[in-house]
């Protein structure tokens, strides 16, 4: 089963990324809107792919994802951001969408990273 951690602030956001997904099939989420939650959710729950925006509440995406595959090695990563200069250097693997973005790019990105084959 693949579980996904949503890392955004802005909650019709989060929900359009997970709609994006459960469409691919995608049936385990969590959402985080801080950088500390974020960690302590993927500590909880180790997510198989991680969804993440730049500027958080409180700390950053960026930095939160760090921590996170410092503790628990390679997870894919797709940054959607306005900010994409924000997200460099990208560790692979991972990929930077800009906001606005679409279903079709989250899912096809997620297909992309995950070898998964569409629902």
């Amino acid at each position: 089963m693949n579980h996904v951690l949503i890392i955004e602030d802005e909650p019709m956001i989060a929900l359009a990324i997970q709609m994006a997904l459960e469409d691919e099939g995608v049936t385990s989420f969590d959402v985080a809107a801080t950088e500390q939650d974020a960690v302590a959710l993927a500590d909880e729950h180790l997510p198989t792919f991680i969804t993440s925006d730049v500027a958080l509440l409180e700390g950053t995406g960026p930095k939160a994802v760090a921590t996170i595959l410092g503790r628990h090695g390679s997870i894919p990563v797709l940054f959607l951001t306005g900010h994409p200069e924000d997200c460099v250097p990208v560790i692979a693997p991972a990929v930077v969408l800009t906001k606005p973005f679409n279903s079709r790019q989250v899912a096809m990105t997620y297909r992309a990273l995950t070898n998964d084959k569409p629902a």
